[in-house]
């Protein structure tokens, strides 16, 4: 049954980054939605139950349109630790690339998107099926900047989330979330046998499992792509409509 149910989510994912507007009534995506003018990450132990519930929490203030989210990191109680239930590997992955230790309260990192030449990122989703969510992520440049200022990066990696939006005043929390539930990452490479207009393109679909204890309508999608000195140069966040 998992097998059908990843077969069906990735080809849902497909059709989703073909054709979204067939699928308007079955799906989410980032399409009309402004890109975020920066990621910003808070990183809580699973330890510190406190900074879960902190209405001091740090927050993006000076950044308006920031793209918000909450990693809770596991701690070193294991599955004793308060927060234990939402902690993530994915969590220790993205602090290892960012060259950070687990926090033993709550760390910040902010990335302010830095656009090298005009580009379009689209992320997007289906819904769910069987415990799994068809996902999706795009990277088109603009094929005339393109032209004019040079190709896209010859590398880039991508990062599609699965985010949890948890409203404040719930879950014990006294401030809007943005829980990383799951997480896939990967690397794009310039492809030197397809054509230039192929070469403009990438795109990847991916089923996604939906964590135990994860409530499915507060699921959405954030993506990034950044280049090899770890500059986000595009950004984007999934709505339903």
């Amino acid at each position: 049954m998992k097998n059908i149910a990843r077969t069906l989510a990735s080809l849902l994912a497909l059709a989703l980054t073909h054709a979204p507007s067939a699928l308007a009534q079955a799906s989410c995506s980032s399409d009309g939605t402004p890109q975020p003018v920066a990621i910003f990450e808070r990183f809580i132990s699973a330890d510190c139950e406190a900074c879960w519930s902190d209405a001091a929490t740090p927050a993006p203030s000076a950044t308006a349109g920031a793209a918000v989210l909450d990693w809770i990191v596991p701690g070193k109680a294991g599955d004793d630790a308060p927060l234990s239930a939402a902690a993530t590997s994915d969590a220790l992955a993205r602090l290892q690339a960012l060259d950070r230790k687990p926090p033993v309260a709550t760390d910040v990192h902010t990335a302010a998107i830095e656009a090298t030449m005009p580009a379009r990122l689209r992320v997007a989703h289906g819904m769910p099926f069987n415990d799994y969510l068809g996902t999706a992520i795009a990277f088109t440049p603009v094929q005339r900047a393109a032209q004019r200022t040079g190709a896209a990066p010859a590398a880039m990696d991508f990062y599609l989330l699965l985010v949890e939006s948890v409203p404040a005043g719930t879950e014990g929390t006294k401030v809007a979330r943005n829980m990383v539930r799951n997480m896939l990452h990967g690397t794009w490479e310039m492809r030197n046998e397809l054509s230039k207009s192929e070469q403009m393109k990438w795109m990847e679909t991916r089923s996604m499992r939906i964590p135990e204890g994860a409530q499915a309508e507060r699921l959405r999608m954030v993506g990034w792509v950044q280049d090899a000195q770890g500059r986000v140069i595009a950004a984007a966040q999934s709505t339903c409509r």
